[in-house]
């Protein structure tokens, strides 16, 4: 009866620690895509201060994201584009953390 007991409680636990990397992915994905378009967004409504062109400046700091996301601006359109870069990136992030934790408990638990 005890050994049943603890092979029960084995099976449980080696269910619960793993984790699904496609959900874990797009939670990561939709967190990262939001943050970008909320602080993009949030930008654009504040504004700026006026540069030597004459033209407001808005976000010069999140403006550099433009480097590694082809087409983002801070502007609502470049907020969209921002959330969908932020979103491919946060799945890849959260898959691969996902992915590896799993492979990590599948070695701790052969060896074990």
């Amino acid at each position: 009866m005890a050994q049943d007991r603890e092979t029960l409680e084995k099976v449980v636990l080696s269910r619960i620690i793993r984790l699904n990397a496609k959900i874990h992915g797009i939670v990561a994905g939709f967190i990262l895509g939001t943050a970008i378009f909320v602080a993009t967004n949030w930008l654009v409504l504040k504004g700026g201060p006026i540069g030597p062109s004459g033209e407001p400046v808005i976000g010069p700091h999140l403006s550099l994201l433009s480097h590694f996301f082809i087409g983002y601006r801070v502007t609502f359109l470049g907020s969209l584009i921002g959330f969908a870069y932020g979103f491919v990136v946060g799945f890849a992030v959260g898959f691969f953390v996902a992915g590896t934790y799993n492979r990590i408990v599948n070695f701790r638990e052969s060896k074990g």
